[in-house]
């Protein structure tokens, strides 16, 4: 009896010091409401979500700690190459804060002159330039995907990984492991007696703090760098879905920002205690190949966002492409379930009179995450924005373009799990030769595509759709 006194007596305490670190937290006022409502009235489950997802780990003290060795390696050594001098004179003048936006959040956001690439929108067409890519690597290959799979498309690639390694190519692969945890353990152990060098982003030995915090903020980027001379990044992560039935949207490129993303990779891989086989400087090629791309001479800034950064990157530059954009703004996501400042500034862009256009899948591959995307129609269409639903394969794609100069291709979906937890990278390109054809893929990406009216729409709602949606919508703030 008298123990039972003392764990509910804990418990007690536990929970007002939850309830207490809510209200004292840095989260909006909804996300605190959420908090509460479920402290309140579901304490028990609530209160391990709570410690696992509601508390915020990424402090300064954890911000030093966890790249503090990647840090001193990257700039006491590839300062010149991985931190140029400020150059904003290549973009348009009226972009040019918003360059200066991204540099001031995240130092390693440089802008970068005289990359060429092709925009992927197939699954198909990335296997074939993958698998033609890692076949050609002569000297290491980097690779880190949140979805790596143990179907078809991940097998077809973990077998040439191998064949490379036995080559003698180095192979380092970044395994967001949370995804495999169901996995044969024969996949990536066979990997690794192969001579491919696997680690996984989540592990205890890396410490309490930062093992707690990766449990729930996930490594959500998709990037791959063959010989330092070209690479991938964009949305499409490493299974059957991708490169065999869902529509999404990637690059392939080659250019100076293959050195952005190769440090972006390294600051990760060390901080996870891998190790390299050569000197750093040796992992960032200086003479590009001639590949026949069909945009060249681009000019992008890779954004790499995380969880522990003091700013959340990407969700600063489409709030400002929002509140800046004069023409229009055409935007795909699978998911949306934005904050509120996000909420407001794509309502207030469609009120000033721009063509603001959401194209959002008709059947998404997460039914909450479906209810959660429609929860916001009403208010949006009410203010002007055109939404499209987009049947037949399940659009997967991140994109954003507007006025003709500005594109964002890259992973992050437009809710608060991507803007303020996940760690992830996006593309900004400041050029118009790729917004024109980011444009020309929105518009002919028209498959089954039905655009949303906001009178019909409410006249086919019901009560318990709408309820739905609304409970997810206030639910989904919490994590």
């Amino acid at each position: 009896m008298i123990l039972i006194w003392i764990l509910t007596a804990i418990h007690l305490f536990l929970h007002i010091g939850a309830i207490i670190q809510v209200l004292m937290g840095t989260k909006d006022s909804d996300s605190r409401l959420a908090w509460l409502f479920a402290l309140i009235f579901v304490p028990g489950i609530s209160m391990f979500f709570y410690l696992l997802a509601g508390i915020n780990y990424s402090t300064d003290a954890y911000r030093k700690k966890l790249h503090e060795k990647s840090e001193k390696l990257l700039r006491e050594r590839l300062d010149s190459k991985l931190f140029p001098k400020e150059n904003f004179s290549c973009i348009k003048e009226e972009f040019r804060p918003l360059a200066k936006l991204m540099e001031a959040v995240g130092e390693g956001n440089k802008v970068y002159e005289g990359n060429s690439f092709e925009i992927i929108i197939t699954g198909a067409r990335k296997r074939e330039l993958l698998l033609e890519e890692l076949a050609k690597a002569k000297k290491f290959i980097l690779i880190e995907y949140f979805r790596f799979g143990c179907d078809r498309a991940g097998t077809e690639v973990k077998e040439l990984l191998m064949k490379k390694v036995a080559e003698g190519v180095e192979v380092c692969l970044l395994n967001n492991n949370f995804n495999s945890l169901f996995f044969p353990r024969s996949f990536f152990r066979e990997m690794k007696e192969a001579g491919i060098k696997v680690i996984p982003y989540t592990s205890i030995r890396y410490g309490l703090e930062i093992f707690l915090m990766r449990i729930n903020y996930q490594n959500h980027r998709k990037i791959v760098v063959i010989d330092g001379k070209s690479a991938f990044t964009g949305g499409m992560n490493l299974n059957d879905n991708y490169f065999y039935h869902w529509r999404d949207t990637h690059i392939f490129l080659t250019g100076p920002l293959i050195h952005r993303l190769t440090a972006s990779f390294m600051d990760l891989w060390l901080n996870c205690d891998g190790t390299f086989d050569k000197p750093l400087e040796s992992y960032f090629d200086t003479e590009l190949p001639g590949y026949d791309f069909p945009l060249k001479n681009q000019t992008v800034q890779a954004v790499t966002d995380a969880p522990e950064c003091r700013y959340e990157m990407t969700r600063l530059g489409y709030e400002w492409i929002l509140n800046n954009a004069k023409d229009y703004i055409y935007i795909q996501t699978p998911y949306f379930l934005p904050p509120n400042s996000f909420l407001d500034g794509i309502k207030s862009a469609a009120l000033r009179g721009v063509d603001v256009r959401l194209m959002l899948p008709l059947v998404v591959d997460t039914p909450v995450c479906g209810n959660g995307n429609r929860a916001y129609y009403k208010e949006c269409l009410e203010a002007g924005v055109r939404i499209f639903e987009r049947g037949g394969e399940f659009i997967h794609s991140k994109t954003l373009v507007a006025d003709d100069y500005i594109s964002i291709i890259g992973g992050t979906n437009l809710d608060e799990r991507s803007f303020f937890l996940n760690t992830e990278c996006n593309c900004f390109i400041y050029a118009k030769e790729t917004a024109l054809a980011c444009k020309e893929i929105f518009l002919e990406d028209k498959l089954e595509i039905k655009e949303v009216k906001l009178e019909s729409w409410l006249a086919s709602r019901k009560w318990y759709q709408t309820l739905a949606s609304n409970i997810v919508r206030t639910f989904y703030r919490i994590f």
